[in-house]
């Protein structure tokens, strides 16, 4: 049932947001870009989303990821569970603050998708991926930043904005995600901590200090302090293309990277059975020989199999002399 007033998350939402994410294949390779602009609207109590565009490129994708005509899905807002209620995605997504885990299946698309949308701090920037299942098998992923307009088709100046960050995107959706490589430093931000009843418990300053060891791995120090979730650890992160390694000696995992998107999923080894399932966006990162200086971060905290907390925010980098 949709509420008299929209939920939090749907206010968040408001107006209508542009993007060119980036397809990738299950191996991280870069494959073409989904054009989007895409809105959510009440109407007879309901909420619509409609979501128009068209994929170009896609490679051996194209032919499941194309579609001859938008998307549109009815969701039931409620600031606990979103359901969606088809036609074209059927599943429910939660919201932790500005921060929303979706899981749903498409039918066109023929697969299943875990999208996580995060809305950054300026109100106007969201960070979004699909991560794309067939069953239980990652078949691809689509990712990218988005831009919310209110008066797209009205204001010139704010389609010349929406037109420059189309472009941006063009050029930086299939650059790679990396650390940096040779410069030691941290990437430090406060980020919002939300229970798993999605109740907020307070920020957390994060700070994680890089020292690179070779070209391919780096000593990653780790903080969160406040919040009630004080945790200090350290790891070794081995790169290898696109994937990533974490070698101990306080925790242990990988991540597969999608371009600018890296999804690390970490163990750690304190005898209290603690995970972490992650994302780490790039969104500064431009094609050269740089690792930009900004990260959006999200971390899904575990104890056991049971979700405890949710942690979001940006990371700024400040390197060391």
């Amino acid at each position: 049932m949709t509420p008299s007033s929209p939920s939090a998350w749907q206010q968040r939402i408001a107006g209508e947001w542009h993007g060119r994410p980036s397809l990738f294949d299950a191996h991280g390779t870069w494959c073409g870009y989904e054009d989007i602009r895409r809105s959510s609207d009440a109407e007879d109590g309901a909420t619509v989303y409609r979501m128009d565009g068209g994929l170009t490129g896609g490679g051996p994708l194209a032919g499941r990821f194309r579609l001859a005509a938008p998307f549109a899905f009815t969701v039931g807002d409620a600031d606990d569970n979103r359901l969606y209620q088809g036609p074209d995605f059927h599943g429910s997504g939660q919201p932790y603050g500005s921060f929303v885990d979706a899981h749903y299946y498409g039918p066109g698309w023929q697969v299943g998708l875990n999208t996580w949308n995060h809305v950054l701090p300026d109100g106007a920037t969201q960070v979004y991926s699909s991560v794309l299942y067939q069953g239980w098998t990652v078949v691809g992923c689509f990712n990218g930043l988005y831009v919310r307009t209110t008066d797209h088709d009205t204001d010139p100046a704010t389609r010349r904005a929406v037109a420059a960050h189309r472009d941006a995107e063009t050029a930086n959706g299939p650059v790679p995600w990396i650390l940096p490589t040779k410069q030691a430093g941290r990437f430090a931000g406060d980020c919002e901590l939300w229970g798993a009843d999605q109740k907020p418990l307070g920020t957390v300053r994060v700070v994680h200090r890089l020292t690179p060891l070779d070209l391919l791995r780096a000593e990653h120090r780790v903080t969160w302090t406040g919040g009630g979730l004080d945790r200090a650890f350290t790891v070794v992160r081995r790169r290898d293309g696109t994937r990533e390694f974490w070698e101990g000696p306080d925790a242990w995992g990988g991540a597969q990277a999608f371009g600018r998107a890296n999804f690390p999923l970490w163990h750690f080894t304190d005898g209290d059975v603690h995970r972490v399932r992650a994302r780490e966006f790039a969104l500064d990162a431009t094609a050269g020989m740089s690792a930009g200086g900004r990260l959006a971060v999200t971390y899904e905290l575990f104890g056991g199999n049971v979700l405890t907390g949710v942690l979001h925010g940006v990371l700024t980098w400040e390197a060391e002399s």
